[in-house]
């Protein structure tokens, strides 16, 4: 539940440096004045220089005014700790062989790559065929620690990285092939190395769960498209369209490639949201069967696995893409190459709100509830991407230059309740 804090001025006070974690580094603490109000322009602001900014709660319960204490970090230079918190396996196996690993070795840094403080990662279908080892003959050693989407705040540059410094905001996929040699470790941690020819600046109006959300399922989203042939004036149909892939596929499709139709499947219940996406056709796939149908399309993106049904539903000399399952000619597959440049030239569309990500409600799960995020992950039954985590840990390393606090973050221990504070925005984890 989302509420907005009651009219009510705190006096809030600087809390001690052992109150933070130990693995932080050292920082310089201030006073601050919270002001709560029910007019959206309530305001916050850090001694009398500061610019004000809106500050809003979510929560699950309704805060009771009360004396609190917060503390605001801004950390004089960056450093890293040589271990880190993170989701680890060390065997192939269902959700109960993922364990939370305190002491984790912060990855190197390549003289290519760059180190990111995670502040949201996201999972997909591979994260879980991956850990219970279905393509474990091109798999890194194990022990693994999965995630391969990310958005955060670079800390780290290597010696050979030429566009991208420390306090950037970005996003990508971390694995340049997802099946083959991904890395030992992934997203689902404090800190994650990645190439920078595979990240591209956050879309400035996505927060970092939403930008998480987006890297593999975008990029084979447009990848399909691409190697299909998909161009303007042509027709698709989309098989899965209320998935993280197949949601994309859609708006790309119209408002990216310049479609002329969309049709897309899913069930009862989500034909709206199909509608709400760009599609002109919503099809119930519990009601009707899509390959009966008359109209037949240029290109059937199969983000399902049902390619041998697809097949009766394309024009002759047409392509069908299949992202996952078995493949019926003329089908063919492919399994994306991740790359940055794509996120970049995407990111206007992104930006403009031309196309959106689209988030499960019952995302996103904290950090600690990544098994219960896989587990659902699994049931087949989420819309869009819902698996995205916000990492409560990360947000003292935030950057923020909309209102010239840079790095800015405070954080609220309020009757028990810890409230992390970035942008605009107060998240409840």
């Amino acid at each position: 539940m989302e509420a907005i804090l009651s009219s009510t001025t705190l006096q809030l006070r600087v809390l001690h440096t052992h109150s933070l974690s130990s693995s932080l580094s050292p920082f310089s603490l201030s006073t601050l004045r919270l002001t709560r109000g029910r007019n959206p322009n309530s305001s916050f602001q850090k001694n009398s220089s500061s610019p004000i900014c809106p500050f809003r709660v979510s929560a699950n319960s309704q805060i009771a005014p009360a004396p609190t204490e917060v503390t605001v970090t801004s950390p004089s230079s960056t450093s890293v700790s040589s271990e880190m918190k993170a989701w680890v396996y060390g065997d192939y196996g269902e959700v109960d062989v993922l364990k939370l690993d305190s002491n984790v070795s912060v990855p190197p840094v390549k003289d290519d790559q760059v180190l990111i403080k995670v502040v949201a990662a996201a999972l997909n279908p591979v994260d879980f065929k991956r850990r219970q080892g279905k393509f474990k003959a091109t798999d890194s050693p194990l022990p693994t620690v999965p995630g391969y989407d990310v958005a955060g705040v670079v800390v780290k540059v290597g010696n050979e990285v030429k566009n991208l410094k420390e306090g950037d905001e970005v996003y990508g996929d971390i694995n340049e092939k997802a099946l083959e040699g991904p890395k030992q470790f992934g997203s689902l941690a404090e800190y994650t190395a990645v190439e920078e020819k595979l990240l591209a600046l956050k879309p400035k109006n996505l927060d970092f769960a939403q930008a998480a959300g987006l890297p593999l399922a975008i990029q084979t989203a447009y990848e399909g498209l691409e190697k299909s042939g998909f161009s303007s004036g042509k027709s698709v149909l989309v098989l899965g369209g209320a998935g993280g892939v197949g949601s994309l596929v859609i708006q790309l499709a119209k408002h990216v490639f310049g479609a002329s139709r969309v049709a897309a499947t899913s069930s009862t219940g989500k034909l709206d949201l199909l509608k709400s996406l760009g599609a002109d056709l919503a099809i119930d796939y519990t009601k009707e069967n899509f390959e009966d149908l008359q109209e037949k399309f240029d290109v059937v993106y199969d983000a399902v696995g049902q390619s041998e049904k697809a097949v009766k539903a394309v024009k002759e000399g047409g392509s069908v893409v299949v992202i996952t399952g078995a493949v019926t000619p003329p089908g063919f597959r492919f399994v994306v190459t991740s790359n940055g440049a794509v996120l970049a030239k995407l990111n206007p569309f992104l930006e403009s709100g031309k196309v959106k990500p689209v988030i499960d409600p019952k995302g996103p799960f904290p950090f600690v509830k990544v098994v219960e995020a896989f587990s659902y992950l699994e049931t087949n039954r989420a819309i869009g991407k819902s698996w995205v985590f916000l990492q409560s840990a990360h947000l003292r390393y935030l950057y923020s230059s909309k209102f010239g606090m840079y790095p800015f973050l405070n954080h609220i221990k309020y009757e028990s309740v810890d409230i992390f504070c970035y942008d605009f925005y107060c998240l409840y984890l």
